[in-house]
């Protein structure tokens, strides 16, 4: 049955046979790039269990990578893949926060 509205989609659960491409912006070993960091890790493995690739630039070893995928703040994610691109702007501590705006299931897979 179709709307007239466009009603937001909420969180889906991953596919199981998706692989999620996520890139995070960082600046060196500062703490909070290494917050996030550690935070994306432990939210892959947890939610995208051996169903994910992160990777992770460094802006201070080549600043104008940032141009690409508009980063205007750091840390940094943006998940590349699945379509529509998603980012999310800061250390990841507040993980239900960021699993909403990536568009994951708030339940482990």
């Amino acid at each position: 049955m179709s709307s007239d509205h466009d009603v937001p989609a909420g969180p889906v659960a991953p596919s199981t046979h998706e692989t999620w491409e996520f890139r995070l912006y960082v600046a060196g070993q500062r703490p909070k790039s290494l917050k996030a960091v550690e935070n994306l890790t432990r939210m892959c493995e947890e939610y995208l269990p051996g169903r994910y690739k992160i990777e992770v630039i460094d802006l201070l070893k080549d600043p104008r990578l940032a141009k690409e995928d508009e980063i205007v703040a750091i840390p940094t994610l943006v998940r590349k893949l699945p379509d529509p691109m998603r980012r999310v702007i800061g250390d990841l501590s507040n993980v239900e926060k960021a699993l909403v705006r990536l568009e994951l299931r708030l339940t482990k897979t």
